[in-house]
Parts: C-alpha cells; sequence; structure tokens
C-alpha cells in the first residue's frame, strides 16, 4: 500500500510541472461522498506540495459526466473505478479477475482516449445491495440469491447510473432472476439509504465502502454468483500533461 501511495504522489508532482498551460491543475470527482473525499485528499497533497491553485470540481456528476469532462480536458485528473471503466465505458462484459480488468482498462484508455490510469490505491469499493437489517434476520436474507423469494413482494430503489449501466440492474436481475413488485424507483444515490431506512422502499444498491450502511444499520447482501467485476479504486490523468516524463 505504501508504496501504491508514494506512487500516486510522484505522479501528482509531476501532473502539477505539467500543467503550466493554464497555471493551475483541475481535480474532478464523482457524485458521492468518497470521490469527493478523495478529489480533496488529492488537491490538498498538490496544494501542500507546490505553489499552484487548485480547482477543485467536487461532486461533478456521474461516470459519464467525468469521462466526458477529462476526455475534454476539462478536468485533469479524479479517481475512477475499474470495473465501472470496463463495463460501462468500455462495455465489456463483467469478469472477476482484478488484474485482467485493470490491465484491460489500463491499455484501452491510453490507447483510445490518452488517460493514463496509475496503480490501483489498494481498495476494492463494489456496488453493495442492501436490506434493512432487520428485514435481513426476519427473512433470513444473506444472499442476493436469497432476495429472490421475497422481491416479488418489495420495492426496489436504485441511483439512476445502476439502472443505466451494463454492470448494473439489468443484468443483476437477468443472473438472479429478480423481479420486484413494480419497476425500481429511480433517485439520487445519496437519497437511497435514507428512502431504505425509512421504509419507502425494501432494497438498494450501493456502495460497500459507504459509512451509512453501518449508520443506518443496513445489510450488505452476498454476491454469491459472482455478478460484480472488481471496482478498485486508481486515479486517471490526462496522458498529455505527462508526455514530457516518460519514464513515469
Amino acid at each position: 500500500m505504501a508504496a501504491e501511495v508514494t506512487r500516486f504522489l510522484v505522479l501528482l508532482a509531476i501532473l502539477v510541472s505539467g500543467c503550466g498551460r493554464r497555471d493551475r491543475i483541475v481535480v474532478g470527482a464523482k457524485n458521492f461522498t468518497e470521490s469527493d473525499l478523495l478529489a480533496e485528499i488529492v488537491a490538498q497533497q498538490i496544494e501542500r506540495r507546490t505553489a499552484l491553485p487548485v480547482e477543485r470540481r467536487l461532486h461533478l456528476g456521474g461516470t459519464f459526466v467525468c469521462h466526458r469532462a477529462i476526455t475534454a480536458g476539462d478536468i485533469d485528473l479524479y479517481i475512477e473505478y475499474t470495473g465501472t471503466a470496463f463495463t460501462a465505458i468500455l462495455k465489456q462484459p463483467p469478469i472477476a479477475d482484478p488484474g485482467s480488468v485493470y490491465r484491460f482498462v489500463a491499455a484501452a484508455y491510453a490507447r483510445d482516449f490518452k488517460l493514463q490510469w496509475t496503480a490501483p490505491l489498494g481498495f476494492n469499493n463494489t456496488f453493495a445491495i442492501l436490506v434493512r437489517r432487520a428485514d435481513a434476520e426476519r427473512y433470513g436474507l444473506r444472499s442476493i440469491a436469497d432476495l429472490v423469494r421475497v422481491a416479488p413482494r418489495w420495492k426496489a430503489g436504485f441511483g439512476y447510473e445502476f439502472l443505466e449501466r451494463a454492470d448494473g440492474f439489468a443484468g443483476l436481475a437477468k443472473v438472479y432472476g429478480l423481479t420486484f413488485s413494480r419497476p425500481p424507483t429511480a433517485m439520487d444515490l445519496g437519497l437511497t439509504y435514507r428512502a431504505l431506512a425509512d421504509r419507502r422502499v425494501d432494497v438498494i444498491a450501493g456502495n460497500s465502502t459507504d459509512g451509512q450502511i453501518a449508520a443506518l444499520d443496513l445489510v450488505a447482501l452476498t454476491d454469491d454468483r459472482g455478478y460484480f467485476p472488481p471496482y478498485q479504486a486508481a486515479p486517471v490523468a490526462r496522458g498529455a500533461v505527462l508526455e514530457k516524463y516518460p519514464a513515469v
């Protein structure tokens, strides 16, 4: 982990050196808390180590918004997740091996978008299918396969992106044979947790590292059929600012 962090900080220094074209570096973030936090850490590291100002574009939007922003040159870097890039951007069917996913994504991004992936930061933030703990105990729910028994009587609420992505609800429903009492309600990801806790819905798809899971006493169901790919977090940077430093 220490080696990955060191390489990441070296990359930040290089990025800053390459951003003289506008005398600032623009750090983006997706529209959820973890992404904002990681982006803020990156921004503070740059400010601490250099004299350049950092423009923060936190809570910018979902995967597709951030991808468009970095390929257009509107931001210089943001934290992306390997499985997200693999399925949502590169349109590949989910696979389980983290190394294979990372290598494919890194090569494709360099070739197709001139973007560079650095080493993963050392954690995996997968989708988590969440239910209330009381319901998990009452119905004996431990895995997503267990959910099939109660789903026809339950309401689901999912973030907009989860409903649209190739590694989202449509594929999950097909792999597990899930059918809810009505089509899932689309809502902002940040609102899904409270909707579940307040019993407006009975199941949601959250992020496995989100602190609200413990805070709201929710339970993540095991992905017993291995549907979700690995989602290793890693900084993605515009290759243009690294061209002067080919050894990195």
